[in-house]
């Protein structure tokens, strides 16, 4: 499916000819898209099913809460809290991680609101939303009376409050979605109804002024699809579903391209490892899409572990029974692990990494592996750091490459360039140099994995949030299995190591240990 670019600026969003791939498909209708940054998931409801699911890479799609009072949108706010939009109830409340639940708003002068439907969240820590009546309906909601006579989008203030509303009354027929510009001067909300999207300037307090239609007959006779879900990316630009999957229009209101999807899509939200995967909810499916920009930086992605899910002691492990890999489609690729990075007297050992590795035994499983492999016929590659003296031609862009020019690290010919001991090469290994943190960049490593045909690669080494990630995220994109042996990798400290194999690793690669590797190649 290409997508459609009706302006140049379109291609520096996305690819027009990125492929939309399909996560999970047979529900209801689905709605509420949202990644939570440290638990690497996305959660998504069905309304009509009044069912919340989750996915991750791991499990895939596994049901987390039903009933849900047929929620809908949902986000989270800066400490990781989900909000949601509940239907059945007329509510908007809070979930905190222990399942304690928190009502933030349910009545407007006495009377029940219709049925909160999308909600944003501002850096003061207020709360927007939007009421249209969707959840009064059949199917979409419980079918009762409604008690307001208009729909409109109301503010809860930070800490709480009577929510306030901030437009006038009768200006929105179905309010819908709803989000912030990059800067937070400006709220845009959509109404389904209508067809139209209006931006309004945030002031000071809160409060909302100088209406005016940003874009409009956001409508087609030909393809079904109304203005929904909105979401803004980091340059300002609005993504709205529409007619054929979602129009992106930029700042001055200009339509930019399509991006175009197999069903209705509901709603969107970015999220992965590196929000650069758009999220769709599309009636029945799921589906995503690779973009080239991110979100808007929203209050909860700068979230660290501890907030609204507790931080993992340990590295998990993917279900190893019944994993098996082909020895002659497997290369084991063993980098960075040189005297200067993991041993005592090293350029890097004040930086603590010497200690991990040996937590790790990162040694003796590497070695451990290196024998099984080599006996099995997998190919053995030992991607070594390899500079000149005064590390000519080493691009000083970033404080990694600084520090290795200032400490001398990493020398053709020197000690803390040559390989630990104990994993020397052996013949028939092969030897690849790099100057950068991936094994693939400026090197000949996919030469010989080509020329051997070999498309699973067994990842080790040192620096597991650098290189070990860098090398499997890149491993991913260009189509190749990814396999990480956790207990075969190494870096500053367990921190850091299980913040990358926790989350970061489980969307591009099959994380495991030494012994089910060992294993799985027979």
């Amino acid at each position: 499916m290409t997508h459609a670019t009706l302006r140049p600026e379109f291609e520096d969003l996305i690819d027009p000819y990125a492929p939309v791939g399909q996560l999970g498909t047979g529900f209801t209708f689905t709605e509420g898209p949202i990644w939570h940054p440290v638990g690497g998931y996305l959660l998504f409801s069905d309304m009509p099913a009044d069912v919340r699911r989750r996915w991750d890479a791991t499990r895939g799609v596994v049901e987390v809460k039903h009933p849900s009072n047929k929620c809908n949108g949902m986000t989270y706010d800066a400490d990781l809290n989900l909000i949601v939009c509940e239907h059945a109830t007329s509510s908007l409340i809070r979930e905190r991680p222990d399942g304690r639940r928190e009502v933030l708003a349910s009545h407007f002068e006495k009377q029940e609101l219709n049925s909160p439907n999308d909600v944003c969240v501002h850096s003061s820590g207020a709360i927007y939303f939007s009421d249209p009546w969707y959840g009064r309906m059949p199917v979409y909601g419980v079918e009762r009376p409604r008690q307001l006579g208009f729909q409109g989008v109301y503010r809860v203030p930070p800490g709480g409050g009577a929510p306030r509303l901030l437009v006038d009354r009768y200006m929105f027929d179905q309010p819908n979605g709803l989000c912030f510009s990059p800067d937070e001067k400006r709220l845009y909300v959509n109404d389904t109804v209508q067809t139209l999207i209006r931006v309004f300037d945030v002031e000071v307090d809160g409060s909302l002024s100088n209406a005016r239609v940003f874009a409009n007959g956001i409508r087609s006779e030909l393809e079904p699809g109304v203005p929904d879900g909105m979401k803004c990316d980091q340059r300002g630009n609005i993504w709205v579903t529409a007619p054929g999957g979602v129009w992106v229009y930029a700042m001055n209101g200009d339509l930019l391209g399509k991006v175009r999807v197999p069903e209705l899509v509901a709603n969107l939200s970015w999220g992965g490892a590196d929000f650069r995967t758009l999220f769709m909810t599309a009636t029945h499916s799921i589906y995503t899409v690779t973009t080239k920009i991110g979100p808007r930086a929203e209050p909860y992605m700068t979230a660290k572990a501890g907030a609204g899910v507790a931080a993992s002691a340990s590295a998990p492990q993917l279900p190893t029974d019944g994993l098996q890999l082909d020895p002659k489609r497997c290369a084991l690729i063993i980098q960075d692990l040189q005297n200067d990075v993991i041993m005592e007297g090293g350029a890097f050992a004040e930086s603590g990494a010497p200690a991990h590795a040996r937590a790790q035994h990162v040694v003796d499983n590497v070695r451990r592996l290196a024998d099984a492999a080599r006996a099995r016929g997998v190919v053995v590659i030992h991607v070594w750091f390899i500079v000149e003296a005064g590390a000519p031609g080493l691009t000083l862009n970033a404080p990694l490459f600084e520090g290795l020019v200032d400490s001398k690290a990493m020398v053709r010919g020197s000690w803390g360039a040559a390989p630990v001991a104990g994993l020397e090469p052996r013949p028939g290994d092969f030897i690849v140099e790099k100057m950068r943190m991936s094994a693939w960049e400026g090197s000949r490593l996919e030469t010989i994995l080509k020329a051997t045909g070999r498309d699973m690669l067994i990842d080790t080494g040192a620096w597991t949030n650098m290189s070990i990630e860098h090398t499997a995220r890149t491993g991913a994109d260009k189509g190749y299995f990814m396999i990480v042996p956790e207990d075969c990798c190494s870096t500053m400290n367990a921190e850091w190591h299980n913040a990358s194999i926790n989350f970061a690793m489980q969307n591009v690669a099959i994380v495991t240990n030494t012994d089910a590797v060992i294993k799985a190649i027979g």
